[in-house]
């Protein structure tokens, strides 16, 4: 085995030393937040909150519906009990005596080491959308989703400078049987982009598939530093389903770390009352938390939120409400407490085209979410019609927006060049700064300029066809599919993918 990992380790020196051929434009360029993280809450108001999920999952308790994970729990000391002996019944202490065994930072490693991302403490990752059926552009309108789409939507992230992660299914291809497309998608991860990715927790058989096929590409550093994060949906309220902790288990026992993330839609899945929402999206996390850690003390974490409100007079789900930031922003201070890295945040919006709804609900959550500190974000670009369709043209101007939160999370520098003390002594009542020195040193890199936002003067946007930003957008993803060059990838690696997919896809019986 150690022969075989260094046969491995060198093939993936080899494809670093063939990259400089791909545009930088690949290149992860992961910021560092120095901007400070905003508070909704007082601390005194976070540590209530945080004592009000202690005395639910204390006295209400989680349900697990999974045999080897119930007697894990018991093993550890957790209550088991309710009408069928699935709801676990955690000490108070004993449960923040296992969350606190979880790391506040790791690095997920990419099969380019130069993509490898830090995750935790001030540090963010932008990844795009996750999960859609459908996908949309101007050209052919809405559709289901096939393999080709998604690995379009790879390539597109993976040409991105301000997306610093593939994600995972950035949507579902349709095309694909149901019970193999995880190994397509992994594959497609791999083969074309070489930053890091997530696996599949549809069923534990699906994400053993995923490590054994990131160990194949990068041997067996995976199990000591993780080279998947993947999402474990809370199937809220107080639900953990057999699927979800099947994944969770085949991950923790591999080192890989994981998204613990409640799914709630205040009023359907949490209460209306927002301090009741935190409590129980409080409770939900640290309950799967520490039981990762039972299974493997130390192994990465991700704590998780993705919540919103619904319509209570249509039942429907509302984005970029205000609710959902007070959330947000709160459930940030929550995961700081903790000392864990934090996943929530997304351009998300019930908006079926990339249109002026799309824009302002998509703020309204993307920009709470980097002024909270937010570490992990899924769904930071593409993300339609509440989650059910990929959309490219939003694809690519959410990148363009990630960009310039890239800029916004430097913060202000204090350094002599930012400040221009000689312009500003120098430059006269009845002159200007556009000329001088100063400016016309720092033309190029003063300021974030937007590649697909016009700036000219009406006049000129007319006569040059009026383009909108959607029809501007759909010409930028024509061109970067038309540019794209996938990463090296040894071809020994390729085949040896390839032979585990076919067999793999022999092997698993239809769902159906």
């Amino acid at each position: 085995m150690a022969r075989e990992r260094s046969r491995r380790t060198s093939r993936r020196d080899r494809a670093k030393d063939t990259v400089e051929t791909i545009s930088k434009i690949s290149k992860v360029n992961q910021p560092k937040v120095n901007i400070s993280p905003y508070e909704m809450v007082t601390e005194e108001g976070i540590e209530k909150i945080h004592q009000a999920s202690l005395e639910i999952l204390s006295d209400v308790g989680i349900d697990f519906y999974d045999e080897e994970a119930i007697e894990v729990l018991k093993a550890n000391g957790v209550k088991m009990g309710g009408d069928t002996g699935e709801t676990a019944f955690f000490d108070r202490e004993m449960v923040m005596e296992f969350v606190n065994k979880a790391p506040s930072e790791f690095t997920q490693i990419a099969r380019d080491p130069d993509n490898n991302v830090r995750i935790g403490g001030k540090n963010m990752v932008f990844a795009p959308v996750y999960g859609p059926p459908f996908v949309y552009d101007i050209d052919r309108g809405r559709r289901e989703a096939t393999l080709e789409d998604f690995n379009n939507f790879v390539k597109l992230a993976y040409m991105s400078p301000y997306l610093h992660h593939s994600g995972g299914t950035v949507c579902e291809p349709g095309d694909e049987p149901t019970h193999t497309r995880h190994l397509d998608m992994i594959y497609g991860h791999i083969k074309y982009s070489n930053k890091a990715f997530m696996g599949s927790v549809t069923t534990g058989e699906n994400a053993a598939d995923s490590v054994a096929m990131a160990e194949i590409v990068m041997g067996k550093e995976i199990y000591e530093n993780p080279a998947m994060v993947s999402l474990i949906n809370v199937s809220s309220p107080r639900r953990y389903d057999d699927r979800m902790l099947g994944a969770l288990k085949v991950y923790a026992k591999a080192n890989q770390a994981t998204i613990v993330s409640p799914f709630l839609f205040s009023g359907a899945m949490s209460p209306v009352g927002l301090a009741g929402t935190l409590t129980q999206m409080n409770a939900e996390s640290l309950a799967g938390i520490a039981f990762k850690q039972m299974l493997k003390p130390g192994c990465p974490v991700i704590f998780g939120c993705f919540q919103t409100n619904i319509d209570l007079q249509s039942g429907a789900p509302v984005f970029g409400s205000p609710e959902s930031q007070i959330v947000l922003s709160a459930a940030a201070q929550l995961a700081r407490r903790h000392k864990l890295p934090f996943r929530s945040g997304g351009m998300f919006t019930g908006a079926k085209t990339a249109d002026a709804q799309a824009a302002y609900e998509s703020m309204g959550v993307m920009l709470p979410a980097v002024q909270s500190g937010v570490n992990f974000i899924l769904h930071s670009a593409g993300w339609l019609e509440g989650g059910l369709a990929a959309g490219y043209e939003k694809f690519v101007q959410d990148a363009e927006i990630l960009g310039m939160f890239h800029r916004l999370v430097e913060g202000l520098s204090l350094d002599e060049n930012s400040f221009a003390m000689d312009s500003l002594r120098n430059t006269v009542v009845t002159d200007h700064h556009l000329g001088t020195p100063h400016t016309m040193a720092n033309f190029r890199t003063a300021f974030h300029r937007a590649e697909i936002f016009n700036y000219d003067s009406y006049e000129k946007w007319y006569e040059e066809g009026a383009e909108t930003s959607e029809q501007a957008a759909a010409k930028k993803v024509k061109q970067m599919l038309r540019d794209y060059e996938a990463p090296p990838l040894d071809q020994a690696i390729d085949e040896e993918l390839q032979a585990y997919i076919a067999r793999r896809k022999e092997e698993i019986p239809p769902e159906f």
